[in-house]
């Protein structure tokens, strides 16, 4: 099965999800979460098959979260606003994202990709 690893290169998690990637020999296509931010769509689709909550999605702990004082403001904002708005700024993101044509997994939980990721 090919994967889309979503990451960022300076991300400690991020190192360790690519090595334990490489370290298991899981064939996957790198991107940028940055450079290639993924869109509105790609992101409405990686939720849905994800069937987590939309909250899980962002980086809640990242500078730009917290500058744009999100805690506050997600709960008053629709879904589409909340996607629309994880679109804009890959950083808004939590990374790694690891996509396959039946799952996706959010964040680095090495027994979630023990089990998930074949």
């Amino acid at each position: 099965m090919k994967y889309l690893f979503l990451e960022y290169p300076k991300c400690g998690t991020c190192r360790n999800a690519k090595k334990w990637l490489d370290e298991h020999k899981v064939s996957y296509e790198d991107r940028h979460i940055i450079d290639q931010n993924p869109s509105v769509e790609e992101l409405t689709e990686w939720i849905e098959r994800s069937q987590l909550p939309l909250k899980n999605f962002f980086n809640t702990s990242g500078l730009v979260y917290k500058a744009m004082q999100l805690k506050d403001k997600l709960p008053s904002m629709s879904e589409k606003e909340q996607i629309e708005l994880l679109a804009s700024d890959g950083k808004l993101i939590k990374r790694p994202l690891l996509v396959s044509e039946n799952q996706v997994l959010v964040g680095f939980k090495v027994a979630e990709w023990e089990e998930s990721v074949k």
